[in-house]
């Protein structure tokens, strides 16, 4: 039995995957209940998640995480940019166009906005740490509009390894803020309908924070906050290693 349990693991790496993260999204459900639901589960699941990858790094000597260990090599292929995307992508499937207009301007502000604020407090942070170099400030610096965004425009900058992993570092701390602190800003914020959704997820920025935070507080409107979050990450993508770079090395050239 243990045999071909062990075959079927490593024979479909992808399948386990699925299962392992399945599992982890079990138990941080569990333990979000127990927590009488004041953390959301997705943020006790990327905390896992994190402690499992720098675990497995450590176990196996490698740099992709778990993901080194033999077993549960399916977890590269599944946290790859092809996955990633399409889960980005399909938060926004469900939104109604009627309800995303009643956005209009401030929906469209809130993203150029956000994403020059979040560069800002990313760049200035970076400057406190004694990074001095533009591309090193614009990498960290996008790293605090999202996770993504920071890898992005490392790559594109020929940024360092390790600035992009701290680029990515810092947008992980991000998301998990804006999940953890949603639920209890939605009163203050007034998200209780689409379009304050809308602007909300332009505003943050962080497309799984944004998606997990408002679950959290009223799952009818996890589709508008994520589109905009969406724009946002894709215009910060374009904007961070363009604009955003010409404009630090300005500064700081």
């Amino acid at each position: 039995m243990v045999e071909v349990l062990l075959h079927g693991v490593t024979k479909y790496p992808l399948v386990t995957a699925f299962v392992v993260v399945g599992v982890v999204m079990y138990v941080a459900g569990v333990v979000s209940k127990a927590m009488g639901g004041r953390v959301h589960a997705s943020a006790i699941a990327i905390v896992m998640g994190l402690a499992l990858a720098y675990i497995g790094g450590k176990y196996a000597g490698g740099k992709h995480g778990l993901a080194d260990v033999g077993l549960f090599s399916g977890l590269g292929l599944m946290g790859g940019s092809v996955f990633r995307d399409f889960a980005i992508v399909s938060t926004a499937f469900g939104a109604k166009l009627e309800e995303l207009k009643k956005a209009g301007v401030p929906g469209v502000v809130s993203l150029f906005v956000s994403v020059a604020v979040s560069m800002i407090i990313g760049g200035a942070a970076a400057l406190a740490f004694g990074y001095t170099d533009p591309v090193e400030i614009t990498t960290i610096g996008a790293g605090a509009v999202t996770f993504i965004v920071g890898p992005v425009t490392g790559n594109a900058l020929g940024a360092s390894s390790e600035v992009i992993a701290l680029s990515v570092a810092a947008g992980v701390v991000k998301s998990i803020t804006v999940m953890v602190t949603t639920p209890f800003l939605a009163k203050a914020a007034g998200l209780d309908n689409p379009a304050a959704a809308c602007v909300y997820g332009g505003l943050m920025g962080s497309t799984s924070g944004v998606a997990a935070g408002l679950a959290a507080t009223d799952a009818r409107l996890v589709p508008y906050g994520a589109l905009t979050a969406t724009f946002y990450t894709g215009l910060g993508c374009l904007l961070c290693p363009s604009v955003g770079y010409m404009v630090v090395l300005a500064l700081f050239g």
